[in-house]
């Protein structure tokens, strides 16, 4: 993965398990924001998480909040797509996820046409 300037004048530890995570996120972070949500952290929200990250990434941050709502569903469909996000992110799977992941959401996020909610 390329440095950006940031990275090179505020190094972190890159935590293996999330490369693409943002430079100013963290795990203890994500914890804390999920519980002044009332969510408890499983292995599936940290997937979800990855993700969410992984996807941000690759776009460079111009993010397609329908192509986003579309690749989440893939990326999960063996359990259920966006359905199953739902239950895990009841604030909506790109909103709630983003904000657990360090992210901005994209526009229109929080439009509940795309099923997503503040």
């Amino acid at each position: 993965m390329l440095q950006t300037m940031h990275d090179v004048l505020h190094p972190r530890n890159i935590d293996p398990d999330f490369p693409t995570a943002p430079v100013t996120w963290s795990r203890d972070e994500a914890v804390e924001v999920a519980g002044s949500e009332a969510i408890s952290l499983s292995d599936e929200h940290w997937h979800a998480i990855r993700a969410l990250q992984d996807y941000f990434s690759k776009h460079d941050g111009k993010v397609n909040v329908r192509a986003l709502h579309d690749a989440l569903d893939e990326e999960f469909h063996a359990s259920g797509g966006l359905n199953y996000l739902y239950t895990i992110f009841p604030g909506g799977p790109i909103a709630q996820g983003c904000r657990l992941a360090g992210l901005k959401a994209p526009a229109g996020a929080a439009d509940k046409s795309f099923g997503s909610v503040v």
